[in-house]
């Protein structure tokens, strides 16, 4: 029996059970270990923790918006090898999703309530870039991950030195994202202009400084 070619219907259905697992369950991911599991715990102080807390709901947030970024780029993207890589790429991030919710709860918090709004608006941009052809849209990959290294190198020196999970997550996640970047520029990827380079750190900031606190 042959299987059945996919229609718009199909990736539409795709897509809406992504969103919700994303946002509200379980996402799939690779299957890989969280790196922090084996790791001893340490005690944090009030202060410690609360800040631990608030900068792993942001990471949690901004995989949020890559799972989102990737799943619209592999929607329109045209390739059949870029969209094989988009969604490997979003399962690996699915890993990242998985591990900063799990540290979150750990500290005794929550996730951004906002989470619903960066995914549909990164969903949108993601399919918009893959839109404009193969080659922008993974230029566009590879200059969110160059961003996102940055930011978690950030992350990383403002993390309580006795964090040690949350530092064993970053750090997997940093690894990931550079090969990410990689892989996206070996593949084709071009260069995006100046400006929009600025415009999308302009956009990281907002996302951070607002996920900090809600």
């Amino acid at each position: 029996m042959t299987g059945r070619n996919k229609s718009l219907v199909d990736d539409c259905i795709q897509q809406v059970d992504q969103s919700v697992r994303t946002l509200f369950g379980k996402p799939i991911g690779s299957g890989r270990d969280n790196p922090a599991q084996t790791i001893q715990d340490t005690e944090l102080t009030a202060t410690e923790k609360a800040e631990s807390l608030c900068l792993m709901r942001v990471n949690h947030a901004g995989e949020v918006c890559a799972q989102a970024l990737y799943q619209g780029q592999a929607l329109t993207a045209r390739r059949k090898d870029v969209r094989e890589e988009m969604e490997q790429a979003a399962t690996e991030e699915n890993d990242h999703l998985a591990w900063c919710r799990q540290r979150v709860e750990e500290l005794g918090g929550h996730t951004s309530l906002l989470n619903p709004f960066y995914y549909s608006g990164s969903f949108v941009i993601g399919a918009i870039t893959g839109l404009l052809g193969d080659k922008w849209s993974l230029g566009f990959l590879a200059e969110t991950e160059d961003q996102v290294v940055k930011h978690l190198n950030g992350h990383l020196q403002r993390l309580p030195g006795g964090d040690n999970k949350s530092h064993a997550i970053l750090q997997q996640m940093k690894a990931d994202e550079a090969r990410h970047k990689a892989t996206a520029l070996h593949s084709g990827g071009s260069e995006l202009p100046e400006p929009a380079k600025r415009l999308m750190t302009l956009l990281s900031r907002v996302m951070t400084a607002t996920t900090y606190r809600l």
